[in-house]
């Protein structure tokens, strides 16, 4: 069985303060990125055998992929081993939620692997407890996420995203999600953001016209990582001057996207992009997905 892993940028992440649990309480707006990893399931052997294509990464209970497997074949109660393969082509420690989408991915093709023993709701609580960006990715919908972003309200696709496409950048290099959020204590407005902010965003984008919801785009993790790399902030600049939409960090770095109006327009953006700041790094331009209407 072979499945492919998406990605996601924040539209919006709002931390709201740290909680006494020591996670921080925030709200994020979550669009899923049509940009794929690729895994392959196998039945057979004895527990969770995987391998990777980037010899970088982990293939033992570090892995997020790993710990899904392992969990799900316990709380499954199977006894059957599982051969993985992933295929990785999104980038590392990027802010796009690649290990997430992974582990995501891997709870529902082994779910179906094995005819469907574990309900929604229980994989909902299994990736929940793996990590906080992981349910999002068991739907495959735009979604609210709040509490520490575990907690999922699907949307229904947003109209002023409606045509339009992604150009995503990562430079290069990637940034700690445990770093960013240390950092998060020397810029305390950034830190205790203010509430509703998503709500507003969403409302904005419910509207045909991106204009109005462009400058609601806000990420309090851009506080510490843009000011220890400024050029993340230099490439936001140089979007906004040549025609993007909306340009903003995903997640906790070090990615930063665009949204434009058109891929072909995402495309020229990529251009002149690459002959202002060189060719290296790795960019993607990806057509805004088009996903059928959250069933109510």
């Amino acid at each position: 069985m072979q499945k492919k892993s998406p990605c996601k940028v924040n539209l919006l992440l709002n931390i709201l303060g740290r909680r006494s649990d020591g996670f921080h309480e925030l709200e994020t707006v979550l669009q899923p990125i049509d940009f794929c990893d690729e895994l392959t399931f196998q039945r057979g052997g004895s527990g969770v055998q995987l391998s990777c294509s980037d010899a970088t990464l982990p293939t033992d209970e570090r892995n997020l992929v790993h710990r899904a497997a392992s969990r799900f074949l316990a709380a499954a109660k199977i006894a059957d081993g599982v051969k993985i393969h992933l295929e990785k082509k999104i980038p590392l420690a990027a802010g796009l939620g690649g290990g997430s989408g992974n582990a995501a991915t891997t709870l529902l093709a082994l779910n179906e692997l094995f005819g469907q023993p574990l309900p929604l709701n229980a994989l909902d609580a299994l990736a929940a407890a793996l990590g906080s960006d992981i349910p999002f990715f068991l739907y495959g919908q735009p979604a609210l996420g709040v509490g520490r972003g575990e907690q999922v309200q699907l949307l229904d696709p947003f109209p002023a995203l409606a045509g339009k496409a992604f150009f995503l950048i990562h430079p290069g290099f990637g940034i700690s999600t445990p770093w960013a959020y240390q950092n998060l204590a020397r810029f305390p407005a950034a830190l205790n953001g203010r509430q509703g902010r998503a709500q507003r965003l969403i409302s904005l984008l419910q509207e045909p016209d991106l204009k109005a919801a462009s400058a609601e785009f806000y990420n309090s993790l851009e506080a510490p990582a843009l000011d220890k790399f400024p050029v993340l902030a230099l490439y936001q600049e140089f979007l906004r001057e040549n025609g993007a939409l909306a340009a903003l960090m995903s997640g906790s770095g070090s990615t930063t996207f665009a949204i434009v109006s058109t891929p072909a327009a995402g495309e020229s953006l990529r251009e002149k992009f690459k002959s202002r700041f060189g060719p290296h790094g790795w960019t993607a331009v990806v057509p805004v997905a088009e996903s059928p209407p959250v069933k109510k």
